[in-house]
């Protein structure tokens, strides 16, 4: 029997797609958009349509496995659990609950793949990793800010006059936002790209500005300046709705627009048509994910949202300082669904740092370590240090749908359903604010694949508190919905739908009371103050460029950027693109002409922490000095290219520092 029903893109992305699935003989076969979504109407990517080939790949994990002697060998569900359950009492007997560490990442959504947190809580509380590698610094730098970082609504695009892009290639990220600036653009907007690669947002735009990587903050800072300089700031604005100005002014009075037109690598023209630009109100700003991944990155965003209200494009249709739309989120239960107050210990390492901290930790030391929702030992920084960390501990267990590169490394390995095997609901935190409904699809997942909720489940009940898992996944989904419920959004409704408006703030900050200390927004941050200790902006720079460290920058000469590859999220569909997979080195136009280095020539890229190899392409239009390779390769195919980058904190300690890096190349 063939069916199309709705259903919802599982993948922790910008647009969070609707689904039509066809279903037939208990398999998916077709992937489709739905055309009654509000917002993705019936358009998605290639890395959606992925999903059917993810499902019904031959190379999914079918049944539990254990490393015996080097090797895997194939067990049973009841001996798995037993022997993990029986770990987990061992430890949390001999060393303490936080001699286990819970390591995962935020690539798959759903509601309920939060239930591992209830039950680490319920276990006693765990070693948890805090910040994150793809938009920590910007989230706790809006929060500095603003009191929250939340965007406005995609609609409200058709207000602006001008729509500034920094750092953000929404043609291969946001694919419903790139078709919204295109109906923005035939309506009188005018569109700016700034980014150091010339992408195909960037070839949509009226101007494409390039600029050295992570000088954002500094092109910011300039801006800022003309704005002072020509009177063009919103001085109303400025004066009743903002703390800390005089620390801005008097920090930009000590650099001139010449030096950050040095340092930034963008003319002063430009950096004073920019300044007319937002001027020119309303002007809103749409900042991507990678120019925060500094040392200075929470600095940079800062700076950005600076400009935003300098300009007195804060609160109003058609501006904003757009980063992420954490309101979505915050509207449903995750206190009650989690349990933090059941923990009764804890500890954290941050997520970049993990590595070190395992091999380091005392009191206790890291014995078990178990891996949800992620593939640390592509993803994160420095994978050498990963891949030492976790071999080093007694029990390593991986619950994934495949063998990746950190399920190769397991004591045990569980196979994990997809979204169309299980029920559950997805939002996305950046874009848009709907809710969709997944229900389950396919009845009978391939061999004795089990879902998330199951295995946590089935391991409460064996270490004394199954009560608190003693749900229906009506009455799980119930629980996170339940602030929501009161304003008569349900989950029948939702079921009914396929999807659900939630009650956000469409136009951000409109009301001017901000949720920091001051009430206001803040240029100088007094929780940065009460974070960090200091609070103040400044025109800080990347650890690793000649502005910091001369000699390291005269040895490794180029910047490399390590962004978001085209057909898999992260590091989860490379082993089912097909074909010969290897790493593409895209370099600038001046790389390969000062190293005589043409198209497809095979190069290897190195640091003082790692290498990869790989063939060459030629970008054009690139900023100098530039190099990208995509992130997520797994080593099979050459990767990852983390073997490259730092395991450094951003500034102010949430963010990873992954395009803080310099390396240098050769022809093989």
């Amino acid at each position: 029997m063939k069916r199309v029903m709705k259903a919802s893109c599982p993948l922790n992305c910008w647009d969070n797609c609707g689904f039509l699935v066809t279903v037939e003989n208990d398999r998916v076969t077709k992937i489709e958009g739905d055309p009654d979504h509000p917002i993705t109407k019936g358009k998605i990517c290639g890395r959606g349509r992925m999903l059917e080939t993810r499902t019904n790949s031959s190379d999914r994990l079918l049944y539990p496995l254990k490393k015996v002697n080097g090797r895997f060998e194939q067990i049973s569900w009841e001996q798995a659990l037993n022997e993990i359950a029986a770990k987990l009492s061992e430890v949390k007997e001999k060393y303490g609950t936080t001699s286990v560490l819970h390591s995962h990442d935020y690539s798959n959504n759903g509601i309920l793949k939060n239930i591992d947190q209830r039950f680490f809580n319920c276990y006693g509380g765990v070693t948890e990793i805090y910040g994150s590698l793809c938009w920590g610094s910007g989230i706790e730098a809006q929060k500095w800010d603003f009191g929250n970082a939340l965007s406005h609504e995609p609609h409200d695009l058709f207000n602006s006059k001008n729509i500034i892009i920094w750092g953000r290639n929404v043609a291969r990220t946001n694919m419903h936002f790139y078709e919204n600036l295109l109906k923005a653009k035939k309506q009188g907007a005018k569109l700016y790209v700034i980014d150091p690669l010339y992408n195909a947002t960037a070839k949509m735009a009226d101007e494409h500005i390039t600029i050295k990587p992570g000088m954002d903050g500094i092109l910011a800072a300039g801006v800022i300046k003309e704005i002072l300089r020509l009177g063009l700031e919103d001085r109303a604005f400025i004066e009743e709705f903002t703390y800390g100005f005089s620390d801005l002014a008097h920090l930009l009075d000590g650099i001139s627009l010449k030096k950050i037109s040095e340092m930034t690598e963008v003319s002063a023209e430009v950096i004073t048509m920019l300044a007319r630009i937002y001027a020119d109100k309303p002007s809103s700003t749409f900042m991507g994910l990678g120019m925060q991944r500094y040392k200075n990155g929470g600095n940079t965003i800062r700076l950005i949202d600076a400009l935003a209200a300098v300009s007195g494009n804060v609160g109003i249709p058609g501006g904003g300082a757009n980063y992420a739309n954490l309101q979505v989120g915050q509207s449903f239960a995750f206190e009650e669904l989690t349990l933090p107050n059941r923990r009764t210990d804890t500890r954290q390492f941050s997520i970049m740092k993990q590595a070190e901290k395992v091999l380091t930790a005392k009191g206790p030391e890291i014995r078990m370590i178990i891996v949800t929702c992620g593939n640390p030992l592509t993803q994160v920084p420095d994978s050498t240090m990963v891949e030492r960390a976790f071999t080093s501990v007694e029990t390593l267990v991986v619950i994934d749908q495949f063998m990746t590169d950190t399920a190769k490394l397991a004591d045990y390995v569980l196979p994990a359903t997809t979204a169309f095997e299980e029920e559950d609901f997805y939002y996305s935190s950046m874009y848009h604010h709907y809710v969709n409904y997944g229900p389950k699809l396919v009845q009978e997942a391939p061999g004795e694949a089990k879902s998330d909720l199951w295995i946590w489940t089935q391991l409460a009940s064996l270490l004394g508190f199954g009560a608190d898992f003693d749900f229906t996944r009506d009455e799980w989904l119930n629980m996170a919905l339940k602030p929501l419920q009161e304003k008569g959004m349900t989950l029948e409704s939702l079921k009914k739908n396929g999807t659900l408006e939630l009650p956000v703030e469409k136009i951000p900050w409109q009301n001017r009371k901000f949720k920091t200390p001051t009430g206001k927004f803040e240029f100088t941050s007094i929780l940065g103050q009460q974070k960090s200790g200091s609070g103040l902006l400044t025109l800080a720079v990347p650890d690793e460029s000649k502005w910091s460290n001369q000699e390291h920058a005269e040895k490794y000469p180029y910047n490399l950027l390590t962004i978001h590859p085209l057909r898999s999220n992260h590091s989860q569909n490379y082993h089912l693109l097909g074909g010969q997979i290897k790493p593409k080195v895209e370099v600038a136009k001046n790389i390969a002409e000062d190293l005589g280095l043409i198209q497809g020539d095979e190069v290897r890229v190195w640091n003082d922490r790692g290498e990869i190899k790989g063939a060459i392409s030629i970008l054009p239009a690139a900023h100098p000095n530039t190099i990208n390779i995509d992130e997520g390769i797994w080593r099979q195919f050459g990767g990852p290219v983390n073997n490259l980058t730092s395991s450094r904190e951003s500034d102010n300690g949430l963010g990873s520092t992954l395009y803080d890096c310099l390396v240098n190349l050769e022809k093989i």
